[in-house]
C-alpha cells in the first residue's frame, strides 16, 4: 500500500495538517507547471508518476483552452465569465469539460479541476472571476 498526492511547489499552500506528512514523503516526480507528486510509501514498489501528457503541460492549441471539471461545483459558473472576457477582446477561447475519468488521465496537465491555457502554454490552475482575469491578461500583453 501507498500514499500519493500532489501539491503545489509554492509551500505556503500547503494545509498545516499536512506537516507530519512532509517529514516522511519524497518527491517523486515533479510537472512542468510546478506540480509535484509526493510519496509515502508503506511497502518497497515501484514510486509513481505522471503520464507524459500531464507531467509536459503543454497543448497544441491557440488562444486560451480551459480544462475544468465538476469537483468543485463553482468551475462551471466561471467558464462563460471568462468566456465573455476574451469574446469582448476578439481572443479565441475554447473550453473543454473533463466530464470522465479517461478525459481526466489523458489531460495536458495534473491539476484536471481547473487549468487555463494561453498559446499551447500552462497559465494558471486557479479559478477566477472577471476582475481576477484581468491580471494574467496584462501579465500576458493582452
Amino acid at each position: 500500500m501507498e500514499f500519493v498526492f500532489y501539491l503545489p511547489k509554492r509551500k505556503h499552500r500547503i494545509l498545516p495538517i499536512l506537516s507530519f506528512l512532509l517529514t516522511k514523503v519524497l518527491v517523486c516526480d515533479e510537472a512542468s507547471n510546478g506540480i509535484q507528486l509526493w510519496y509515502l510509501s508503506f511497502k518497497d514498489s515501484d514510486l509513481p508518476k505522471f503520464k507524459s501528457n500531464a507531467k509536459e503541460c503543454h497543448i497544441d492549441e491557440l488562444g486560451f483552452v480551459l480544462y475544468y471539471t465538476n469537483q468543485f461545483p463553482f468551475n462551471a459558473k466561471y467558464v462563460p465569465v471568462i468566456e465573455n472576457v476574451l469574446k469582448d477582446l476578439n481572443i479565441a477561447f475554447k473550453a473543454i469539460h473533463l466530464d470522465t475519468k479517461e478525459k481526466a488521465q489523458n489531460a495536458p496537465t495534473p491539476i484536471t479541476t481547473y487549468a487555463l491555457f494561453y498559446n499551447g502554454e500552462y497559465v494558471t490552475n486557479d479559478v477566477m472571476n472577471e476582475k481576477k482575469f484581468i491580471k494574467p491578461l496584462s501579465n500576458l500583453g493582452l
